[in-house]
């Protein structure tokens, strides 16, 4: 159940509902509640009771990501469960072999900016590889870098030296270029503030 749509009190009393019958397969009826922290405060206090006393049979999973708008009331009715990001070698470890078992190719830094960009989250790293093998059975570097959208460091190099050297009149011709490659300036931005 999505919360962020479904925020209302009248949601959640049929949620309850459907909690009372027994499970038409399986030993347990699992509810999941994604983006918890969206149901509204009459929600929570429907859904405060049968929390208390949940019946046998059902198992309720509350996912969010902003605990703090959770009630108390609510986090002390639960138990707690706190996952954090993945390190980049997992994912890179991941990544490889995800990249064997496909009997693809991809040089071993284009692995480590698809771990990198992925910012710990694996899923974001799968559908990242996905879109580079798009592009054939052996993408490049530059083809991960230009799929990605991450600034060559040359680049990056390069509008530096113009600005310590005081070559302001380059900057618009040296902008220009990079608009003529199809360079994403918000990503670019992004990248030279971070070089």
């Amino acid at each position: 159940i999505d919360a962020a749509s479904n925020t209302g009190v009248d949601n959640v009393r049929e949620l309850i509902e459907h909690v009372r019958f027994a499970p038409s397969s399986g030993a347990y009826k699992v509810f999941i509640i994604d983006e918890v922290h969206m149901l509204s405060k009459g929600a929570f206090n429907a859904l405060l009771k049968t929390l208390e006393e949940p019946p046998v049979r059902a198992i309720f999973i509350l996912a969010t990501t902003e605990v703090g708008k959770v009630p108390a009331t609510i986090i002390s009715r639960t138990q707690r469960f706190d996952f954090k990001r993945l390190s980049l070698l997992d994912i890179e470890k991941h990544l490889f072999d995800v990249i064997r078992k496909e009997k693809m190719e991809l040089p071993k830094e284009a692995v480590k900016l698809i771990a990198e960009h992925s910012e710990g989250g694996l899923r974001d790293a799968l559908s990242l590889l996905d879109k580079v093998f798009t592009l054939g059975n052996k993408p490049s570097l530059d083809d991960v870098l230009q799929l990605i959208g991450i600034t060559d460091i040359v680049f990056l190099e390069k509008l530096l030296g113009l600005i310590a050297e005081g070559k302001a009149g380059e900057v618009p011709g040296f902008l220009d270029e990079l608009l003529e490659k199809g360079t994403d300036f918000v990503v670019f931005n992004r990248d030279f503030t971070e070089y």
